[in-house]
């Protein structure tokens, strides 16, 4: 008996700690770059690209850093000479997300701004108690004003949908257009969740286990996809690569349990502003769709009602529909750029 009561205890022990050690909030990771880069805004830390991510986009990118508070580093992607493109990516990817897209943009014409979130991709990696909505919104907002825009045309997926907007909420002149893809602004007084998934992971230590333990969420994201060939182990390299590397993996779950689910939910009041925001919008828009999208494919409606007048692009994809149609992305960015300069 005392032989099982020790095993027990000592089982028990082993289980605190595990719990304790999945469930730290993860430690600040500033990456360094090397050498500058150079715009009219001014001179910025560039980030030399490995091979890896190097190889899969253009070789006249810029890659640079803008620093929004001390240690916290935004990693930004840019093209093209002309009128701004801000692009916003979603969870859990990157601003590489956009590179198909670009393929197909006049880039003697527009100049193609790609941030990265806190915590993916190549910017600094952040406690998991960093991660809320008005953390990321002001970051953002942050790199627009170090840039010194004074006009863009916007486009945003998933988290990109509220952060962007919501930063472009915090300087409202800025705005002239927009490509809506899947996302969603809306804030809620109903108790819901976005998805079983996003239910799932708000548990303690189960949200840990599933997303950093026992599966790599970028492996697994090929199942949101329309066409499944599109999320291959190169695509999930792209995006995982950076941030398991940089020891600090907290964003991905930490930016699902950021999804409210009802209005007492801490990002509920900062998409309470975003909504009030959409609703006084008057700007030539369109909306790109993933109708096999398995989280947000439904919410078509719902956009449709924040935008009553903007064409509709349907298509086949899923989730991540930049890796699926870049093309009919690419295109409904040129026609809101041909409206804008109308």
């Amino acid at each position: 008996m005392k032989v099982f009561l020790r095993i027990l205890i000592l089982v028990a022990l082993g289980l605190a700690i595990f719990s304790f050690y999945i469930t730290r909030d993860g430690e600040l990771y500033t990456p360094k770059g090397e050498g500058e880069v150079k715009l009219n805004s001014g001179t910025y830390e560039a980030f030399p690209l490995p091979d890896y991510a190097r190889e899969l986009i253009d070789q006249n990118y810029k890659s640079y850093f803008v620093e929004v508070e001390p240690g916290l580093k935004v990693h930004i992607l840019e093209i093209g000479e002309g009128f701004p493109f801000f692009l916003m990516h979603g969870n859990p990817t990157s601003g590489f997300l956009y590179r198909k897209v670009v393929e197909n943009l006049p880039l003697d014409k527009v100049r193609v701004i790609m941030p990265t979130s806190l915590g993916l991709g190549f910017s600094s990696k952040i406690p998991a108690s960093m991660h809320t909505t008005d953390n990321h919104i002001r970051w953002i907002n942050t790199v627009l004003e170090e840039l010194e825009l004074s006009e863009l045309i916007y486009a945003g997926q998933d988290w990109g949908g509220p952060i962007g907007m919501g930063a472009l909420a915090l300087s409202p002149n800025l705005l002239k257009g927009a490509v809506i893809l899947n996302t969603g602004f809306d804030w809620s007084s109903e108790e819901r969740d976005l998805s079983p998934a996003h239910a799932t992971v708000k548990m303690p230590i189960v949200g840990e286990m599933i997303v950093e333990v026992v599966f790599s969420i970028f492996e697994r994201l090929k199942g949101v996809q329309g066409d499944p060939n599109s999320w291959t182990s190169e695509v999930a390299e792209l995006y995982g690569k950076p941030v398991y590397d940089s020891g600090n993996y907290k964003a991905p779950l930490a930016m699902m349990r950021m999804v409210p689910d009802g209005p007492n939910h801490p990002s509920s009041p900062a998409m309470l502003k975003i909504d009030k925001y959409v609703e006084t919008l008057k700007i030539p828009a369109e909306i790109v769709w993933g109708m096999n999208d398995p989280i947000l494919g439904k919410g078509l409606s719902a956009m449709q009602a924040n935008f009553p007048n903007a064409p509709v692009t349907k298509t086949s994809a899923g989730h991540f529909l930049q890796e699926e149609v870049p093309e009919e992305i690419s295109e409904a960015l040129m026609r809101v750029y041909s409206k804008v300069l109308e």
